[in-house]
C-alpha cells in the first residue's frame, strides 16, 4: 500500500508541477517527463541484464559455501544476535549465513557482491513467510538494515572526490562512518519498536558493543594512515577480504569433498530467473522517480527548503547538499549525479561538496532496494518497511548536517 501511495503521488505531483510551469512560464515540462519514462524503462532493463552475470556468479559461490559448510560457520557466529533481531527465523536456518555475507559486503562498500547475497537471503526468508504477498517481520528488518546503508569503507565516494579534484578526497571518511552509524541505529530502533523487539537485551548489547569496537578500531587504523594512502589501502583491504572469502568457500568445500563445480552451477542457475523476475518492479519504481525528477518537482522542493530555513536566519549552506540527500532514497545514480554536480558547481572541497559526499556515502537507495528485494520474491504488501526505511534516511540527513558542521565548520 505504501509503494502504491508513493507511486501515485510521484505521478500526480509531477503532472501538477509540469502544468503550473506551462501555464506560468510557458515552459514545456511534459516532453522531458515523457522522455524520462522511456529512459528509465530502458535503464531498468539494463540494470536487470547487468545483474544477470553478477547474480549468476555470486549465487553459484553461495551454493558452494552452503554445501561446504562455510556459510554455516558464519551463521553460528551471529546466531544469538540474529535470533533476537529475527525471532521468527529458526536458530539453525541457513539464511543467517546469507545475511552475514550481505551485511559484510555492504559494510566494505562492495555493492556488486552485496546485492546477490541480499537477494539470496530475501528468498530464504520468503520460504519462511506464511503469506507470500505480505512482507514478514524478518524481511522488513533485513531490508531496513540494508537501506540504512551501514558502510565502513566508502570507496566509491572517495574515488569520485579524487576525480573531482579534492585536495584530500578522504576527508569525508569519518563523517560518513558516523552518519551511517546513526542511520542504521535509527532504522534498527524504528523496526524494533514496531515489531516489539527487545533491544535492551544483554546479548544484543554485547554484539552491538563488539561491532562498535571493531568499527572504532577500523576508524583509528585508517585515520592513522597518511591521507594519500587511505583510499588505496581501504580498497585493497576490502577486495582482499572479498577474495579471501571466495577462496575460503572453495577450499572448505573441496576439503569436504563437495563437487565444487556442480555446486556452483546449481546455484548459478538461479541468477537468470531472479534477474528477469525483478524487471517489472524496477520499471515501476524507476519510471516514477524519473517522472518526479524531470518535472522539476525536486528543484521546487529544494528551493522551498532553502527559503524556509533562510526565513529563520539559519545557516543555509547545507541546503546546497540536500539534492543528493533527497535523491538518494529514490535513485542511486541520480544521487551520484547530484553529488558530482554539487562538487562541480561549488567545488569538491567546499562545504556543499563535502556534505553532499557525506549524504551519498551514508545511506542506500531505499525505494530501489525495496523494489529489487521484495520484487525478487513477489512481495506486494510492504507494511512498515517504507516508513522505517525513510526514518533511517531522515536520521542520516539530520546527523549528516550536524556532523558536517562539526568537521567542516
Amino acid at each position: 500500500m505504501a509503494l502504491t501511495v508513493i507511486w501515485i503521488a510521484f505521478f500526480g505531483i509531477a503532472f501538477v508541477v509540469a502544468l503550473v510551469r506551462l501555464i506560468v512560464t510557458g515552459e514545456d515540462a511534459f516532453t522531458p517527463i515523457v522522455k524520462s519514462t522511456f529512459d528509465m524503462a530502458e535503464a531498468s532493463v539494463s540494470i536487470a541484464l547487468t545483474l544477470i552475470g553478477v547474480l549468476t556468479l555470486w549465487l553459484g559461490l553461495m551454493k558452494v559455501g552452503e554445501k561446504g559448510g562455510a556459510v554455516n560457520v558464519l551463521a553460528r557466529l551471529v546466531r544469538p544476535f540474529f535470533h533476537r533481531l529475527f525471532p521468527e527465523v529458526p536458530k539453525d536456518h541457513p539464511v543467517h549465513g546469507s545475511m552475514v555475507m550481505n551485511f559484510a559486503a555492504n559494510m566494505l562498500g562492495l555493492d556488486n557482491a552485496a546485492t546477490p547475497m541480499g537477494l539470496k537471503a530475501m528468498g530464504q526468508l520468503q520460504e519462511l513467510n506464511p503469506d507470500g504477498e505480505r512482507a514478514s517481520n524478518a524481511q522488513i528488518m533485513f531490508l531496513v538494515l540494508n537501506t540504512s546503508g551501514l558502510t565502513l569503507i566508502p570507496i566509491t565516494v572517495m574515488a569520485y572526490r579524487a576525480e573531482q579534484g579534492a585536495v584530500n578526497p578522504t576527508d569525508v571518511f569519518l563523517p560518513i562512518l558516523l552518519t551511517t552509524f546513526f542511520s542504521t541505529l535509527a532504522g534498527l530502533i524504528a523496526v524494533a519498536v514496531v515489531q516489539r523487539i527487545r533491544l535492551f537485551d544483554k546479548v544484543v548489547i554485547a554484539y552491538l558493543g563488539a561491532l562498535s569496537a571493531v568499527a572504532g578500531a577500523m576508524i583509528w587504523g585508517f585515520a592513522s594512515l597518511p591521507k594519500e594512502q587511505l583510499a588505496t589501502v581501504s580498497g585493497l583491504v576490502a577486495n582482499m577480504l572479498l577474495f579471501t572469502v571466495i577462496v575460503g568457500f572453495i577450499a572448505l568445500a573441496a576439503f569436504r569433498r563437495v563437487n565444487v563445480y556442480e555446486a556452483f552451477i546449481e546455484g548459478a542457475k538461479e541468477g537468470f530467473s531472479v534477474s528477469v523476475r525483478i524487471i517489472p518492479y524496477l520499471v515501476a519504481i524507476l519510471v516514477a522517480i524519473g517522472v518526479f525528477r524531470a518535472s522539476g518537482a525536486m528543484d521546487f522542493l529544494i528551493d522551498g527548503m532553502r527559503w524556509m530555513f533562510g526565513r529563520f536566519g539559519s545557516d543555509t549552506r547545507f541546503v546546497d547538499g540536500l539534492p543528493t540527500a533527497m535523491m538518494k532514497p529514490l535513485s542511486g545514480s541520480g544521487a551520484r549525479a547530484m553529488m558530482i554536480e554539487t562538487m562541480q558547481t561549488h567545488g569538491a572541497d567546499s562545504f556543499a561538496g563535502r556534505i553532499a559526499s557525506t549524504f551519498q556515502g551514508a545511506t542506500d537507495t531505499t525505494f530501489y532496494v525495496i523494489a529489487l528485494y521484495f520484487g525478487s520474491v513477489g512481495v506486494r504488501k510492504t507494511r512498515h518497511a517504507v516508513a522505517c526505511g525513510l526514518i533511517a534516511d531522515t536520521a542520516s540527513v539530520i546527523a549528516g548536517i550536524f556532523i558536517a558542521y562539526l568537521f567542516f565548520g
